[in-house]
């Protein structure tokens, strides 16, 4: 039996400032080559079947970050979904936002708003942006929702279920990643989805963002595809 791709990638994609450093270019190059191996990655995902792809775009630590990259990484935000919406239209895919987009100026969330609206009816690849997130605001606000419910009586503490806190989370309808990738040799989740990555399958490359292509995304799947799942159970073959 032909082992199946993830229905549900992630990717935590690092390494573009670095990328620049290496070539004595601004970090912002790394950014804009980093889109490059964005579009590469959708492609891929296509070929593959993948049915859902999230990619961590900026954390809610990313503020910290020095203004003038912080602005940068804004305006290449609007152009790209203003520039790529044509051709995520003409692949069959939906672009998706979460995070707490509210804490956006007026023309990210207005240009990101109009992405979505534009690729609504899209069906072939989910495409999710993960801007201004970060896990554990993403479970407080969860939290909070879940005590208010209870506050006001419209849920007692005995009803409240693994699947009350997933309903409240920017993923609700969203499927948890069956593997997530990180590329540039770190380790870590750095506060992505960490809720929904409980029984995730984790790869790690070091493999700059900027160099992620088709032989870096096939070992991965390959990779992937060669795990056994057992979601804490025992396997029986």
């Amino acid at each position: 039996m032909e082992s199946l791709p993830p229905v549900h990638l992630a990717v935590i994609m690092d390494g573009n400032g670095r990328w620049a450093k290496a070539r004595g270019l601004d970090r912002f190059h790394g950014h804009i080559q980093g889109v490059e191996s964005i579009r590469s990655t959708v492609e891929l995902c296509i070929e593959n079947g993948v049915r859902y792809l999230t990619l961590y775009a900026f954390s809610t630590e990313n503020w910290g970050r020095p203004d003038e990259e912080v602005h940068s990484l804004m305006e290449l935000l609007c152009q790209c979904t203003v520039n790529e919406t044509p051709q995520l239209k003409k692949q069959g895919v939906r672009l998706r936002f979460i995070g707490d987009l509210d804490k956006l100026d007026d023309k990210v969330r207005e240009s990101i708003h109009a992405c979505h609206v534009e690729t609504g009816e899209n069906d072939k690849l989910q495409l999710i942006l993960a801007v201004n997130y970060g896990a554990r605001n993403e479970i407080k606000e969860a939290v909070k929702k879940i005590t208010e419910k209870v506050i006001n009586g419209d849920l007692s503490t005995e009803n409240i279920t693994t699947d009350t806190i997933a309903d409240l989370l920017y993923t609700a309808d969203i499927p948890d990643p069956d593997l997530i990738i990180r590329t540039s040799g770190e380790s870590r989740l750095s506060n992505f989805l960490l809720w929904q990555a409980a029984y995730s399958e984790l790869y790690f490359t070091d493999v700059l963002w900027p160099d992620f292509g088709r032989e870096e995304f096939e070992k991965a799947i390959e990779n992937y595809k060669k795990r056994t799942r057992k979601f804490g159970l025992i396997n029986n073959k």
